[in-house]
C-alpha cells in the first residue's frame, strides 16, 4: 500500500514554517530572497507571504529594494508576534528581560533582595520584576524561562532548599508565580546548568579549539558552589534535577582530613559571616598574597577542588573542564588547580569560561529565543 500522501494544508503549514523561521534570522526579505533562502519556488514563496499577510504574522515592511530590475518589496514579521520572557534569580537580586524574536532585549527590570534570602520575600521581587517588563512592552510575554541560583526540582521546576545552601531559605516555584503574567510554558532551571548552555554554545565557533564542547563538566565556584554536566550536548539533570549539587562531595580537607567540599571553607576561615556562603573577597586577598598564609589557603582548596574534578572525570568522562565563577577563574586559584590536577591518574585539559558575567543569564536568554522563534515559526501548524 502506497503511503498517505501529506494533506494540502499540512504542506502550506510547512512553507510557512520555512518562510516565518527565516524571517526570525533576517529582518527584512524580498519573495525572491525568502525563495533563495528556504529553497522554495518564488510562487510558493508569494502564496505564503500572502497567507501570513493575511493572518497578521508578515507585514510589507514599505521599504523596496533599489537599482536594475524589477522593484521588491521587503517583508517582515509583525510588531505583536510576541516576546519572552528571562528571568534570573541570584543573591545579586532579581533580573528580568523581554526578548523579541531577532534576540533583541527590548525592556530590562531588576529588584533588590536581601541575603540570604526567603521565599516570600522572592516571590514578591520576581512578581514586580515580571510585571515591569510586561508593562513597558506593553504586553504579556508567549513563554518565560527562569534561571535560578538554587537546585531545581526537575519534576515540578520548584526551587529546593538543601542543607548549606547559601542564598534561598525555602522553597518556591518559579511557573506558579508567573503562571498569571505569561502566555504560555515557564521553563525554570539553575544557573549552573544556564550558563554549562551558554559555554557550549560559545564553543561552537569553529574557530575555537575544545576537545569537544558536547562534552564538558562546568564547574561554578562563586559564593556558592555547583557542577553542570554535559554529556552529548545535552545537560544532564538527573532523576530529580540535582545532577552537580557538589557541596557535599567528601574531599581533603586540611591536614588531609576528610570532609564536604562547603567545610573546607569554614576550616580555612572563609565563609561569609553567619552564612555556609564562601567569602570570595576574603578568598580572593587571601590567594592573592595578602594573606600570610597564602600558599596553604590555596593549596588547601585546590586540593578540594581536584577532588571535585575527579569525581567528575569518574563519573561523567567529560574530555574538558571548564571552570567559571567569582573565584574559580582567579588566576592563583585556576593555577594552582590546572598543576594539582594534571597529577591525578585521570585529567583532562581544564579551561576558565569563556563567559564570566552574566552567564547563567546568557544561557537562559538563549534557550528562550529558540522556544519563542519555534513558537512564531509553527503558528500555523494545523
Amino acid at each position: 500500500m502506497p503511503p498517505a500522501k501529506p494533506s494540502l494544508d499540512l504542506l502550506r503549514s510547512l512553507t510557512d514554517e520555512h518562510v516565518l523561521r527565516a524571517l526570525t534570522e533576517v529582518r527584512r526579505l524580498t519573495r525572491a530572497e525568502l525563495a533563495s533562502r528556504t529553497g522554495l519556488s518564488k510562487p510558493t514563496v508569494s502564496d505564503s507571504v500572502r497567507r501570513l499577510c493575511d493572518a497578521g504574522l508578515l507585514v510589507d515592511t514599505g521599504e523596496r529594494t533599489t537599482g536594475r530590475g524589477r522593484v521588491g518589496s521587503y517583508y517582515g514579521l509583525a510588531d505583536d508576534v510576541g516576546h519572552a520572557l528571562v528571568v534570573g534569580v541570584a543573591p545579586e537580586g532579581i533580573v528580568a528581560e523581554a526578548v523579541d524574536v531577532h534576540g533583541d532585549v527590548i525592556a530590562t527590570a531588576t529588584t533588590g533582595i536581601t541575603r540570604p534570602a526567603r521565599a516570600a520575600q522572592v516571590v514578591a521581587a520576581l512578581t514586580t520584576a515580571a510585571r515591569a517588563v510586561r508593562d513597558d512592552v506593553g504586553a504579556r510575554p508567549r513563554l518565560a524561562v527562569v534561571s535560578a541560583a538554587d537546585p531545581v526540582d526537575r519534576a515540578t521546576g520548584r526551587l529546593v532548599h538543601l542543607p548549606d545552601s547559601p542564598f534561598l531559605l525555602g522553597e518556591l516555584s518559579p511557573a506558579e508565580v508567573l503562571a498569571g503574567l505569561v502566555d504560555g510554558p515557564v521553563s525554570v532551571d539553575n544557573d549552573v546548568n544556564w550558563a554549562a548552555r551558554a559555554e557550549r554554545d560559545a564553543a561552537d565557533d569553529p574557530d575555537l579549539d575544545d576537545p569537544s564542547p558536547e562534552d564538558l563538566a562546568y564547574v561554578h565556584l562563586g559564593e556558592g558552589l555547583g557542577c553542570a554536566v554535559v554529556n552529548d550536548g545535552v545537560v544532564r539533570r538527573g532523576h530529580g534535577g540535582l545532577v552537580g549539587e557538589i557541596a557535599h562531595v567528601l574531599v581533603d580537607g586540611p591536614a588531609g582530613r576528610a570532609m564536604p567540599l562547603i567545610d573546607v571553607f569554614g576550616a580555612v576561615g572563609l565563609r561569609r559571616p553567619g552564612s555556609t556562603a564562601v567569602d570570595v573577597p576574603a578568598l580572593l586577598t587571601a590567594v592573592r598574597g595578602g594573606d600570610p598564609r597564602a600558599d596553604e589557603v590555596t593549596t588547601t582548596i585546590a586540593r578540594a577542588v581536584c577532588g571535585v574534578l575527579a569525581a567528575a572525570v569518574a563519573f561523567a568522562d567529560p574530555a574538558l573542564v571548564v571552570v567559571g565563577g567569582s573565584w574559580g577563574t582567579e588566576p592563583a586559584v585556576l593555577g594552582a588547580v590546572t598543576a594539582a590536577f594534571g597529577r591525578f591518574p585521570r585529567h583532562v585539559p581544564i579551561r576558565p569560561a569563556r563567559l564570566v558575567d552574566g552567564a547563567a543569564l546568557a544561557g537562559a536568554r538563549n534557550h528562550a529565543l529558540d522556544q519563542l522563534r519555534t513558537a512564531v515559526a509553527t503558528a500555523t501548524r494545523p
